[in-house]
């Protein structure tokens, strides 16, 4: 069973992986891309999607035309990847937004200045010390304000710092927070679990299977496997016929 723990490493391990992926231009047509961009040119069911492409194909080829495109061009990016980093990333944040707001305790407060030096009832000595405490107190304020284990509203906010950031609430890591409850961590998992499924079908990493709508010619369902970074395999559940996206292997 896949846990909430798995998910939320799978977000920040494939990170960087979708970065890359992000500005790799798509194969279409090539042996091996996976279950995703085969069921997707037999289903054709993004028509929208590939009519965007075509007119920023076309809009690109007339850069490339243009005598005023001198140098390196940019790699051509794909959209449907900064599409998942940005979906992923907003819904993490915002759930690490709110389960912190809701677990994790203010920072300690710094004591308050005092003249206690020249308190007429305090020896040097005495003063000495209350002086050492109030140092002493004022380190673990700013220790505590300073935590690297605490999360923040500002600067460090990344799809892949929620997701360790979440991973340690789930794991009950120490930190400056208490223990999130079965409903926090209920909503981590669902959170987690539909962000590692994007951040999956965007790299084609996950087993997935699927019955095509068109039987067989025998009249069997066609069932179609593929994923993990395997071709796509087609296998008759009636005849027991198998195709790749090569053709017909088997009978």
């Amino acid at each position: 069973m896949t846990t909430t723990a798995t998910h939320l490493r799978t977000i920040a391990l494939h990170w960087t992986d979708l970065h890359e992926a992000a500005g790799t231009p798509a194969q279409i047509g090539a042996f091996g891309l996976g279950l995703r961009g085969y069921l997707t040119r037999l289903d054709q069911a993004d028509a929208e999607q590939l009519e965007y492409e075509r007119h920023q194909a076309a809009h690109l080829r007339s850069l490339e035309r243009d005598p005023i495109q001198l140098g390196d061009r940019p790699v051509p990016v794909r959209l449907h990847i900064l599409d998942t980093m940005r979906t992923v990333e907003t819904a993490l944040i915002a759930c690490a937004d709110d389960i912190a707001h809701a677990v994790q305790r203010a920072p300690i407060a710094g004591p308050t200045a005092r003249r206690t030096a020249a308190h007429p009832y305090l020896t040097q000595r005495e003063a000495d010390i209350a002086a050492a405490d109030r140092n002493r107190r004022a380190q673990l304020a700013h220790a505590d304000l300073v935590d690297p284990r605490r999360w923040r509203y500002t600067g460090r906010r990344s799809a892949p710092y929620a997701a360790l950031w979440l991973l340690a609430r789930v794991e009950r890591a120490p930190g400056p927070c208490r223990r999130i409850t079965e409903q926090e961590e209920q909503r981590i998992g669902n959170v987690a679990a539909g962000a590692a499924a994007r951040v999956e079908r965007a790299l084609d990493i996950a087993a997935q299977r699927r019955t095509l709508a068109q039987p067989c010619a025998c009249g069997g369902e066609i069932d179609v496997h593929g994923g993990e970074g395997r071709a796509p395999l087609a296998h008759c559940t009636g005849c027991g016929r198998v195709w790749t996206e090569g053709g017909m292997v088997a009978a």
